[in-house]
């Protein structure tokens, strides 16, 4: 499905790119010219992708596995780790064949498209922590109702709604940035990935009002979604202060610290480089914060989720020892 995707939105930007007397192709800034310091980056950025990937899987695969984590919240939470995947593998494994010096170019088309499924699938990652914090808020301070309102039917759909806003705001987004009109036919891009702000950087024309449109976007994806978590996270706070036990409120608290964790990293980076005022950020660090949120972010959710809820533990401990017998008989 994304390769047939990818094509037609290759075909519809390279009929737009006929249009206009812009480049016919791009090239990445490479991040060193330092042979050694190549080889250390690219072992290092592997290692990383490796670890998401396997990281990510594992909790898929273990949500998948035992029916007792065949709960909304941990639907999401696999919903979550599969955005996570898709979201590095968009951009990764372009990054890791730029960062030995030799400039790829990289079509209009291509840029497009690599654009497209990074902002939907990034998009997407902000709406679905915004429905994991409603199923907290559901859990926590509708519990008898927990069951009746969280259905199968309802959490497929939020899942699904999720992606399609995330397209919905994103394809007309991408589109516009694309056509605006570039000078020359081989621009560099100083990133390690086709992004809006930097390619619009690149523009020949006034782009006030496509940075406009793209602060409208990021309003949308970014700052309502994380209204409704405070909104939500208020109701739940309130909730777990009237809980008398200590016991009862650390129990409540302990199932929405992971979630709280991810999402101030989350929003936080991506507000940093997407709402911020052009006049008051830098290429390279917009560069920065979306190393934080390409690779550390997926890393760290795993790890969270793991570490912080026991369930997942105690599965992911079953697993190793399974595998374990099975390899000694």
């Amino acid at each position: 499905i994304f390769l047939t995707f990818y094509f037609f939105l290759a075909g519809e930007m390279s009929s737009l790119h006929l249009n206009q007397s812009g480049p016919t192709e791009f090239v990445f800034r490479v991040l060193t010219t330092s042979p050694k310091i190549q080889i250390l980056l690219f072992c290092f950025f592997l290692l990383l992708y490796i670890m998401i990937l396997c990281g990510n899987s594992a909790i898929i695969g273990v949500v998948c596995a035992y029916s007792s984590l065949h709960t909304p919240m941990y639907f999401f939470l696999s919903n979550l780790s599969s955005l996570e995947i898709c979201y590095t593998s968009t951009t990764v494994p372009l990054m890791l064949s730029n960062i030995f010096g030799t400039q790829k170019p990289i079509s209009l088309a291509g840029c497009g498209a690599q654009m497209l499924f990074f902002l939907t699938f990034g998009g997407a990652d902000c709406f679905l922590l915004a429905v994991i914090a409603y199923d907290r808020y559901v859990a926590i301070c509708h519990p008898l109702h927990y069951t009746l309102i969280m259905t199968q039917q309802l959490c497929i759909q939020m899942v699904v709604g999720s992606l399609g806003l995330a397209i919905c705001l994103t394809l007309p987004l991408t589109a516009l940035v694309c056509s605006v009109p570039f000078c020359g036919h081989r621009l560099e891009i100083n990133h390690f990935l086709c992004d809006a702000p930097p390619v619009l950087r690149l523009a020949c024309e006034d782009t006030h009002i496509h940075q406009a449109i793209l602060y409208v976007v990021g309003i949308f994806v970014l700052v309502i979604p994380f209204l409704l978590i405070c909104i939500s996270y208020f109701f739940i706070a309130i909730t777990i202060l009237r809980i008398r036990s200590a016991e009862g409120r650390r129990r409540a608290f302990s199932t929405c610290s992971s979630h709280l964790t991810v999402v101030l990293l989350q929003y936080g980076c991506c507000s940093l480089v997407y709402l911020r005022p052009r006049s008051s950020t830098s290429e390279d660090e917009d560069r920065q914060f979306a190393l934080v949120y390409t690779f550390v972010i997926p890393l760290l959710n795993p790890l969270i989720y793991t570490l912080r809820n026991k369930d997942v533990k105690e599965a992911l401990r079953k697993s190793v020892s399974r595998k374990a017998t099975s390899e000694t008989l």
